[in-house]
């Protein structure tokens, strides 16, 4: 095992081969050596190399100078010479440097040379195996990838820099791999600040940091058929930000990653209306359709850090038509400013609790813009109605009010107000006028039945205030 004791205190340490054995610990002077031993014995020829590692104690953006801190090996097998690091292969030391966990790292027996130099950089350069070397420049500029970026079969991250400058607040991080990953980050520990989206081979994230300074940016992974929920550190980066941008301060309900993707598409949201995870709107109202797999129900919801309205009232700003198997979620925003879009989905033949499947942002700009909600429905109105007008759950006072609806399988539609105003049909609406005076609320009921004498309600609306 690792000797943390030994590693702070040399003068009481043994990196004799012999004397490793006897204690079963080191440090990788230790193992090193022992290695090089059994090799010997073994009748493998076998070299000890020393020299710079982005090991334990390296800091992002470092410069190595002085002695070298690390040793590790090269041995000759069919013809050609191989690296290893036995030390980094047993097992790895926890943040504070107190206790080591044996773990087994397949990675670090036989790695390419190309892969090993990311953190490896040897005392001789031609210890590098490379063709042509790389510089201690080149080798303290470099990303450093640790082994599970490459043991999940990540391909290459963009950029390539340790260290990251925002432009205009803004700073990028892409990733390419070769099955479905899914990632999440930490910008200073939390996944705020940030707009995440998943690609069929990888991701991107942009990042908007809201302090200058320099922040500690860590990428984390994990294969989407794996059941744990441990997502493993494949990158860090340091961000430089020298300015901020104001105006990409996320709502803190924004839920990473952003917008659709393969991900959803296995949830049953297929065609995107949207591919993208920022919505724009100038007046206030957009509208985002989906193909849904077989057997969904699906509940939405909107979300924004100013907004005084209460979770029901928020929803009412969502209406979900059903056409066939398209979903539509027409939304009116209630103002202006940054919003969530969450969407929630589950069997409709399963009782439980529904899902959180994904979220959009939604962004407004335009002061001027006020959306009342829409009417409200009851149980009785079904998933396939649709109502063309009025949209508004609040209606003007004493007004004629054209009413259209798209309702199926009932026998007679009243809105009642004041007086009672019967709905007529034809080729499939349900259409009339409404008078509003005198009356603070106006609703429309439905008869299922012409046998039945009585009228469910279906939607409920207001009447604004003289």
């Amino acid at each position: 095992e690792y000797d943390i004791v030994g590693y702070h205190n040399k003068s009481q340490l043994s990196s004799k081969p012999i004397d490793v054995l006897q204690t079963g610990k080191s440090i990788c002077e230790g193992y090193a050596g022992l290695f090089e031993q059994m090799c010997s014995i073994a009748g493998i020829q076998c070299m000890k190399l020393s020299g710079y590692s982005k090991g334990y104690e390296y800091k992002m953006g470092q410069t190595f100078t002085g002695d070298s801190d690390h040793a590790w090996n090269a041995v000759y097998l069919d013809g050609r010479w191989h690296l290893l690091d036995s030390t980094w292969g047993s097992g790895v030391v926890d943040d504070s440097f107190t206790k080591f966990t044996f773990r087994y790292n397949e990675f670090y027996f036989l790695t390419h040379p190309a892969l090993f130099i990311n953190n490896h950089f040897p005392d001789n350069r031609n210890w590098q195996l490379l063709k042509p070397t790389l510089t201690l420049k080149d080798f303290e500029n470099n990303m450093l990838h640790n082994s599970n970026f490459y043991m999940l079969g990540l391909l290459t991250a963009h950029p390539e820099t340790a260290v990251i400058h925002t432009v205009n607040g803004k700073a990028s991080v892409s990733v390419d791999c070769r099955s479905a990953t899914l990632f999440m980050f930490k910008l200073k520990g939390t996944d705020e600040h940030g707009l995440m989206t998943l690609k069929k081979h990888g991701m991107k994230l942009d990042i908007y940091p809201q302090k200058t300074g320099s922040h500690k940016l860590q990428i984390f992974a994990k294969p989407s058929k794996a059941s744990e929920e441990v997502y493993n550190c494949v990158l860090e980066y340091v961000v430089e930000c020298k300015s901020v941008d104001k105006a990409m301060r996320f709502p803190k309900d924004l839920h990473q990653p952003v917008g659709p993707s393969w991900f959803t598409e296995r949830q049953g949201f297929l065609r995107p209306s949207h591919p993208n995870p920022i919505i724009h709107t100038n007046d206030g109202r957009c509208s985002v359709t989906f193909t849904l797999g077989k057997d969904i129900s699906v509940l939405a919801s909107l979300h924004s850090d100013d907004s005084s309205l209460t979770e029901d009232m928020r929803r009412r700003h969502i209406m979900q038509i059903h056409r066939g198997n398209q979903i539509e979620l027409k939304i009116h925003l209630p103002h202006a400013g940054n919003f969530v879009l969450k969407i929630y989905a589950k069997k409709k033949s399963d009782p439980g609790n529904y899902d959180y499947i994904f979220n959009y942002l939604i962004t407004c700009l335009n002061t001027e813009v006020k959306w009342p909600a829409f009417p409200q429905s009851y149980s009785k109105w079904a998933e396939d109605y649709e109502i063309l007008e009025p949209l508004s759950g609040l209606l003007p006072a004493n007004r004629n009010v054209q009413f259209k609806l798209k309702m199926h399988g009932i026998a007679k539609v009243l809105v009642q107000a004041e007086n009672t105003y019967p709905l007529t049909q034809s080729r499939g609406y349900w259409e009339g006028t409404c008078n509003t005076s005198g009356c603070r609320e106006v609703f429309v009921m439905v008869h299922e039945n012409a046998n039945h004498s009585f009228y469910s309600h279906v939607l409920k609306y207001e009447v604004e205030t003289q």
